[in-house]
């Protein structure tokens, strides 16, 4: 390894040719015995007469063997090829994904101060968004990063290069079941006691028209309306606590997925 360049000697993808010779190979050996040239020629991408060529070549080398017109088979010296290269493609592709593309897997984060590009930065997650500040101003935090661009306090901010993880607690859900409309709706929720309940959560969710004629009979505006069992898992899974107001014939649609989540949540009665 030089310089993080991986000096594996990959020659099915340094040198045309080969490249060709395997897919070739590959399909020979996916077609055997009775193999088109055509369609060969037409799933690699070169001229049939190519096909040809790299056959008789393949042939002459020992790795196929001609059984007649159109005829041909992948011969154990061809395999053995196949196999030392696909080897290498394997290696090579899990360099490039674990120590290439795993360098510079990068994330969007909010800057709590302004910053320049190349400082490392602390992470933390504030009101469900990740957010970046000086190392030194947030000392004792789980995870840092190197910040890819300039940014201004509030601005948006590229960030690389993590290490530490993440520290911070989950949040909960409480969930207020209501009934039916023909069973009292909204009428039969006790609105001081809705109300103190949304005072204690950063968000009020809403399902069911009986559920938001409720919260807006308390004169509160839900936070989130639609895509109700999403989005309240994931804010839940951001850190942010919900209260999540809804009939009876949606409580399943979000209990479930909040369970699936391991999102952890709390049945409230405020009915009067």
């Amino acid at each position: 390894m030089t310089d993080g360049v991986d000096e594996r000697d990959v020659a099915v993808l340094r040198n045309k040719r080969d490249a060709s010779r395997y897919q070739i190979l590959v399909a020979i050996a996916a077609r055997q015995p009775a193999v088109s040239q055509q369609e060969i020629a037409d799933s690699v991408g070169v001229t049939a007469q190519a096909v040809s060529e790299y056959i008789r070549a393949l042939v002459d080398a020992g790795h196929v063997e001609k059984h007649g017109r159109g005829r041909y088979e992948v011969t154990k010296e061809g395999v053995d090829w196949l196999i030392s290269r696909t080897e290498d493609l394997r290696e090579y592709t899990e360099f490039v994904s674990e120590d290439v593309i795993g360098q510079v897997e990068s994330e969007t984060a909010i800057a709590a101060a302004a910053v320049t590009a190349g400082d490392r930065v602390a992470l933390s997650m504030r009101d469900g968004t990740l957010t970046a500040s000086p190392e030194d101003a947030d000392a004792g935090t789980g995870a840092t990063a190197v910040a890819l661009t300039d940014a201004e306090r509030g601005a948006d901010l590229g960030v690389a290069e993590f290490e530490g993880l993440l520290e911070y607690d989950p949040g909960t859900v409480t969930v207020v079941v209501l009934p039916g409309v023909r069973e009292g709706g909204s009428r039969a929720v006790a609105a001081d006691r809705l109300v103190d309940l949304a005072a204690a959560h950063d968000l009020v969710g809403v399902a069911g028209t009986e559920a938001l004629a409720a919260v807006r009979g308390v004169d509160l505006a839900p936070d989130i309306r639609f895509g109700t069992p999403q989005a309240v898992q994931e804010a839940a899974v951001r850190g942010l606590s919900v209260l999540l107001v809804v009939t009876a014939r949606e409580r399943s649609a979000h209990t479930d997925r909040l369970r699936e989540h391991n999102v952890s949540y709390e049945l409230v009665d405020v009915r009067q």
